[in-house]
C-alpha cells in the first residue's frame, strides 16, 4: 500500500540525515516526528472529505503526544524529516515538497486573518533550521536553506541561503548536491556580508573622489 511505502521511506529519511538513527525500529519508536507524519496522513485525509473536526481533533492527539502541531489541512511531500520536532507548527495552507528537513521551533504560519492561502510554499529539498520562521503565502525555492532563528517574510528564490531577521539572502546559485547539506552553523553572518558592501562602496567613492582631485588640479 502507498500508506505504508511512504512511512517506509519516512524512516529511510531519518536514517539518510540523521547520524544518531542507528535502526529502522529504533527510529519507528523514538522519533517524534515520524508519528506526527504518520497521523498527519489519515487526519490530512479526514479533513480532504469533509470531516473537518475528526481531522483536527486527530492532529490535537498528535499535537499533545509529540510537540508537533501540523494543521491537517497542510499538504506534505514524500521524505520528510522533523528533526527533534518541539514546537514546530506548520499551518493549514502550508505546502511542503519533497526531500525537506525541519529542524525543532520552525514556524511555517501566517500574517494574519486573511483568508485562503495564507501559508508559505517550500519547495523540494528545503532545509528549515532550529527556531526559523517562514511566515505568508509565498514560496521557498528548491533547494534552500533557511538559517537559525531567521525570520522569512518574503519570498525565497532556489538554491538561496537566507539568515537574520528579517531575512537576508547571503548566497545564490548554491548548487544541489548528492547529500543534502543539514549543517546549520557555518551559515555567512548577515550583518559581516553588508558591512563587506559598505566597505567596497566606500572604497570605490574614495577612488573616484581621487580621480575627480587629480582632473580638477
Amino acid at each position: 500500500m502507498a500508506f505504508f511505502r511512504e512511512v517506509n521511506e519516512d524512516i529511510k529519511a531519518v536514517l539518510n540525515r540523521d547520524p544518531a538513527a542507528r535502526n529502522g525500529f529504533e527510529v519507528l519508536l523514538c522519533y517524534p516526528g515520524i508519528w506526527a507524519l504518520i497521523l498527519h496522513r489519515p487526519a490530512n485525509w479526514l479533513h480532504r472529505h469533509h470531516m473537518k473536526l475528526l481531522g483536527r481533533m486527530l492532529s490535537q492527539l498528535v499535537r499533545f503526544l509529540t510537540g508537533i502541531e501540523i494543521h491537517p489541512g497542510a499538504a506534505i511531500g514524500r521524505r520528510c524529516f522533523i528533526d527533534h520536532g518541539m514546537a514546530v507548527v506548520v499551518g493549514e495552507t502550508t505546502e511542503i515538497g519533497d526531500d525537506v528537513t525541519i529542524y525543532q521551533g520552525v514556524t511555517l504560519g501566517g500574517t494574519g486573518k486573511d483568508t485562503g492561502k495564507r501559508h508559505p510554499t517550500i519547495g523540494n529539498n528545503v532545509v528549515i533550521s532550529s527556531g526559523a520562521k517562514v511566515l505568508g503565502p509565498f514560496k521557498v525555492g528548491d533547494n534552500s536553506k533557511i538559517g537559525a532563528g531567521s525570520v522569512v517574510l518574503k519570498e525565497v528564490p532556489p538554491n538561496c541561503t537566507v539568515v537574520g531577521i528579517p531575512g537576508a539572502i547571503v548566497k545564490r546559485g548554491g548548487k544541489k548536491q548528492a547529500e543534502q547539506d543539514l549543517n546549520q552553523v557555518d551559515l555567512p553572518d548577515p550583518v559581516a556580508v553588508e558591512l563587506e558592501c559598505l566597505r567596497r562602496r566606500i572604497v570605490m567613492m574614495e577612488n573616484k573622489i581621487r580621480e575627480l582631485e587629480k582632473r580638477s588640479v
